[in-house]
């Protein structure tokens, strides 16, 4: 027991210094004034800032429906392949990963761009130039572009070791394709599911560069409040802290419930 506690020690000093103790001084921040007196004000003046946030929980909830409806055939399509083929499918997926999440999304910027590549290519057809640079569906798009793979591969990891034979056999007991579906595959994938939700939504409601890269100024999530009351011509650490603050609390209640389906989920699939 001791031996195990003191395997443990290296653990518990890195979680108490890059985990409690920063999040002990969010919690104070939350919580006092520029004085350091105890107030409720910045919980308080959190009302200001309900139309980021629920815009965020939209952007989130669309851009994660998204990446699921494109990742779920994808992911299954590679699960069934021949094992050449899944490694290098798998190996294509995760190569735009290897470039800076920032590179990727200004790549997207110059290619949405008023005189960007895209007008330009409609230019030569006389369609005169689009507006897709800051706006909602450029965030969207840059949403789901960078956190797509984040869906892919807890999909795969899922799908991949579901038996073929218990499709055959369902198959065999005079099932069709739907039916095979919805009562073999989608119930065994749900952790996969649940995963790759996870994953994606809970970094999309938080983020703030493909917000301030696509969508300029006309686009504002609660990240990029946040971010602006810590680095912003004029910060404000105690409010920025209490949108932090509720920013975590939303997100654990998130995760809470993402848990409680996953384990609904195992048991199906067991």
């Amino acid at each position: 027991m001791m031996k195990a506690r003191g395997a443990a020690a290296p653990f518990a000093v890195w979680m108490a210094i890059f985990t409690v103790i920063p999040l002990g001084v969010v919690v104070y921040y939350a919580f006092t004034n520029a004085d350091g007196a105890f107030t409720f004000e910045n919980i308080l003046s959190i009302r200001e800032y309900a139309g980021s946030l629920l815009r965020s929980f939209w952007i989130g909830l669309l851009s994660t429906f998204i990446c699921l409806l494109l990742a779920y055939p994808l992911a299954f399509s590679i699960s069934r392949s021949k094992g050449r083929v899944q490694q290098t499918m798998v190996m294509l997926i995760m190569m735009p990963m290897w470039m800076n999440f920032l590179l990727r999304t200004y790549a997207w910027q110059s290619l949405l761009e008023n005189n960007g590549f895209i007008n330009q290519f409609l230019g030569w057809f006389g369609i005169p130039p689009i507006q897709m640079i800051n706006t909602t569906g450029a965030v969207i798009l840059g949403m789901v572009y960078n956190f797509l793979p984040f869906m892919i591969l807890p999909l795969y990891s899922v799908m991949v070791k579901i038996d073929k034979s218990v499709i055959e056999a369902a198959q065999d007991l005079g099932s069709n394709t739907m039916q095979v579906f919805s009562r073999v595959i989608l119930p065994l994938s749900v952790p996969g599911i649940i995963s790759g939700i996870t994953m994606v939504f809970i970094p999309i409601i938080s983020t703030f560069a493909i917000t301030q890269i696509l969508g300029g100024s006309l686009i504002n999530m609660i990240g990029d409040n946040i971010e602006m009351k810590f680095f912003g011509t004029a910060p404000d650490y105690n409010v920025g802290s209490a949108l932090a603050l509720l920013l975590m609390v939303m997100l654990l209640i998130s995760m809470g419930i993402m848990n409680h389906f996953d384990k609904n989920g195992e048991e199906v699939g067991a």
